[in-house]
C-alpha cells in the first residue's frame, strides 16, 4: 500500500472512530487499520511487552506516517489534543507504558495524545 492509499484509509478510519467514540487515539487507529491486534494491545497494557512498536505489524516508517497524518487531520478537523497517561493494567506497580523502542519523549507524546471532538 502506498502513502496515498494509506492516507485515504487513515482518513476513513479516523472518521469511523470519531463517530463511534468521539475521539481518536493512535492505538485505536492502529487496531482499526489491523496493524495491532487486540491480544497484542492487551499484552502491552499488562506490561508483558516492552514497547508497543514491537508488536505492530507495520514498519517504523509507516508508523511515523500514521502519526503525522493523524496530527495533520486533527488540525484540519479542529480536534482538541488531550495527552493521556498510559499505565500498566493489573496488580502491582502501575508503571508508565512505553510506545517506542527509542523512548524518545516527543514520539511518546505523539502516541499518547488523543484527538477529541470539541
Amino acid at each position: 500500500m502506498n502513502k496515498l492509499e494509506l492516507a485515504k484509509l487513515i482518513e476513513l478510519k479516523v472518521k469511523e472512530l470519531l463517530k463511534e467514540k468521539g475521539y481518536v487515539s493512535v492505538v485505536d487507529l492502529l487496531m482499526k487499520l489491523d496493524y495491532l491486534s487486540r491480544a497484542d494491545y492487551e499484552q502491552w497494557r499488562y506490561g508483558r511487552i516492552e514497547y508497543l512498536e514491537k508488536v505492530c505489524k507495520v514498519n517504523l516508517s509507516k508508523l511515523s506516517f500514521i502519526n503525522k497524518h493523524l496530527r495533520q487531520m486533527s488540525n484540519d478537523l479542529n480536534l482538541q489534543k488531550s495527552w493521556t497517561y498510559y499505565k500498566k493494567f493489573g496488580k502491582g506497580n502501575k508503571k508508565k507504558l512505553r510506545f517506542s523502542k527509542s523512548n524518545d519523549e516527543r514520539i511518546e507524546k505523539y502516541y499518547s495524545t488523543h484527538h477529541v471532538l470539541r
